[in-house]
């Protein structure tokens, strides 16, 4: 199945490439340009983010351990206000 998905991608790729390259008109090209350079400049939060290590994981969750038993909790109430403001 993933070879099929990639061979897919990589026909759609080239088809992708030959309309680009046969485009005459300046206005599509330059719109196609603009739409490179805005995603270019978007981050990429996929590659940004990493899965945690099991390290890290134990860690976080002993410190939701002693924040929970310190008190420092939050209502599902309270949350949701806060989240208003974003």
């Amino acid at each position: 199945m993933q070879k099929t998905k990639t061979m897919d991608l990589q026909a759609r790729k080239l088809k992708a490439i030959e309309y680009v390259v046969g485009i005459e008109d300046e206005n599509i090209l330059h719109e196609i340009e603009l739409t490179i350079l805005k995603r270019q400049k978007q981050p990429k939060t996929e590659k940004a983010l990493k899965p945690f290590t099991q390290k890290q994981l134990i860690a976080r969750a002993k410190q939701s351990t002693k924040d929970y038993l310190a008190g420092k909790v939050k209502t599902q109430e309270q949350v949701e206000k806060e989240s208003e403001n974003w």
